[in-house]
């Protein structure tokens, strides 16, 4: 059991981190019974009986007096190594001249965290604040320079390695699916459902420039392949033929995606009303008109017969928002049109062209959805958040935040990242990898045009689609991950009534909408003091128990810092 102890106003942040570290933890109180005391941005109590303490913090605080040491520098940010891994800090920080085993380093070497051993007791010193590093990640996100460091979860490792390899054993639900490595979400924006639509606008001149000018210079510079040339130059030339009603829309076949992914689900994301561009209240303003390129040329009632057939195949349907983000009023009113259409309740959310700020998701809530998509980049891939995990934004009640992690457009838009095929594997080879090593979920949006001329990106969307499988990814719609983290968060631990030693967690026996269930991950201790910081054993060794079939109680007791092996069921 870890006792917190942090300042009121972080209440919000504190049960959000241990939604996402799934582990014993209470505020602290003086008769508890505490294996680990963390402190951050508070007095710590004159006394503390725990194997460990753990103190947060860029102020001095009540330990840095003489025997722990003073503060020996600060400045405003930093970036620290952790066995080979970097993390971003986004506030204020400080470095220690205390000697005693380096956790964190800066960029000159200088020592952020320190851990030291007084008394029989282990006292670590980490010179940030971690719950104002977890509200920036949740609030503001991080800016695209850092998209591919997921800070949260680097947070959450260097914690529990902390506890581990300071002899001490750990319990948690992790965000594994029991039998998966982590959920793979597969999404597509429609926002481009028909060519024809678009008569002499800048949507149909850039598709004829990228078709005809664009795709000979990409294949001169060995970015295109010939027939990829063929096929953009033949659509090129069916246009006019397109508009007379002769030949076949090639932008309106995104049902084609049923084929691709082979019983995979996927959710789409439609737009209800065509030519809406909606509002974008620019920085300091309360209302803005957006740009009027930002109104779609369909609504859903031109697409009804494929959007009924998606939905009949077991794909999700949810709403590509124009202005639910700022107006719960219009968000009820978009979300109702895609239910009249898909015949089905609409759950989630994705803004179209990512509009979102800090009071979005309380409007979405207020709107009645039960999750948002929308915290992503246009522009790079990666951890906006910080994090792989479905987490609940700060100002939200209930409304969970499914983030965006990959988008085809950025990956392959010259104006982006720019990227070939190979490279472009090769770029997301780390957040397969680091899906695959801490679970969470992986969202991937491809548009629905992108199988289509002129992008024919059909052909590497296959191949990643086959990557997700080899990493053991369990494939869900949107509404089914956010289903098996609602059910993971709603899992309680509490202490026993009989021996305060004893820790209890209890899940309700509601199931989620995926069979996958939920499993206790046994932490054990790293052997020795400091072990945890070399990169080969970075992580602890653990010991899955899965929950199968009805989600019960189950009871597990920590003796000497080893948790026992036999779990009983309750």
């Amino acid at each position: 059991m870890i006792g917190v102890i942090a300042n009121p106003s972080d209440e919000r942040v504190v049960r959000e981190f241990f939604e996402l570290f799934k582990t014993p933890w209470e505020y602290f109180h003086d008769d508890g019974h505490y294996d680990v005391v963390l402190c951050a941005g508070a007095s710590t109590p004159p006394s503390v009986s725990a194997k460990l303490l753990i103190v947060y913090g860029a102020d001095q605080t009540s330990t840095d007096d003489k025997r722990h040491g003073p503060i020996a520098a600060r400045t405003q940010s930093a970036e620290v190594s952790f066995s080979g891994a970097k993390i971003p800090l986004y506030g204020p920080v400080s470095s220690f001249a205390r000697s005693g085993v380096s956790v964190l380093e800066n960029e000159l070497g200088e020592k952020i965290a320190y851990v030291t051993q007084l008394e029989n007791k282990w006292f670590a010193r980490i010179g940030y604040d971690i719950f104002h590093e977890v509200r920036t990640l949740l609030n503001q996100g991080q800016p695209a320079a850092n998209a591919s460091i997921p800070a949260l979860d680097h947070h959450i490792s260097l914690l529990r390695n902390l506890i581990t390899g300071c002899g001490l054993s750990l319990v948690e639900i992790p965000p594994v699916p029991a039998g998966y490595s982590f959920i793979a979400c597969l999404t597509h924006d429609l926002d481009h459902a028909s060519i024809r639509r678009h008569k002499f606008d800048a949507t149909m001149l850039g598709f004829l420039y990228r078709a005809t000018v664009g795709s000979a210079v990409n294949v001169l510079r060995g970015r295109l392949s010939v027939r990829h040339l063929m096929t953009n130059w033949i659509a090129a030339a069916k246009l006019p033929f397109v508009y007379m009603g002769l030949v076949e829309d090639f932008w309106n076949g995104f049902d084609r995606y049923l084929e691709l992914e082979d019983g995979r689900p996927s959710t789409f994301f439609v737009i209800p009303f065509a030519g809406r561009a909606g509002e974008a209240r620019p920085e300091g303003a309360k209302t803005g008109r957006a740009p009027a390129a930002r109104g779609a040329a369909y609504e859903i009632s031109d697409v009804a017969a494929r959007i009924r057939r998606l939905a009949a195949a077991g794909c999700e349907i949810g709403l590509h928002g124009i202005d639910a983000w700022n107006d719960s009023g219009k968000g009820i009113e978009e979300a109702k049109r895609i239910s009249e259409v898909s015949a089905a309740r609409t759950n989630g959310v994705r803004m179209h062209w990512l509009y979102t700020d800090q009071d979005a998701p309380a409007i979405l809530e207020d709107a009645d959805f039960s999750y948002d998509s929308t915290v992503g980049y246009n522009e790079t891939v990666g951890y906006r958040a910080g994090t792989g995990q479905i987490f609940k934004p700060l100002r939200a009640k209930r409304l969970l935040e499914l983030p965006l992690h990959v988008m085809d457009t950025a990956l392959f838009y010259p104006d982006y990242l720019g990227l070939t095929d190979d490279e472009a594997s090769a770029w997301l080879a780390p957040f397969l990898e680091h899906a695959g090593r801490q679970g969470g979920v992986l969202t991937v949006n491809w548009h629905d045009r992108s199988i289509a001329p002129e992008r024919l990106w059909g052909t590497f969307y296959v191949r990643l689609l086959g990557q997700l499988s080899e990493k053991g990814a369990l494939f869900c719609t949107a509404t089914q991950a956010v289903s098996w983290f609602q059910t993971r968060r709603s899992a309680v631990f509490d202490k026993s009534d009989v021996d305060d030693s004893q820790v209890c967690v209890r899940v309700p026996a509601e199931h989620s909408d995926v069979a996958a269930g939920l499993c206790l991950r046994f932490h054990h201790p790293a052997g020795s003091p400091g072990a945890f910081l070399k990169s080969d054993v970075c992580e602890s060794r653990y010991t899955d128990t899965i929950i199968k079939d009805r989600l019960e109680n189950f009871v597990f007791k920590t003796i000497e810092s080893k948790t026992q092996e036999q779990v009983r069921q309750l």
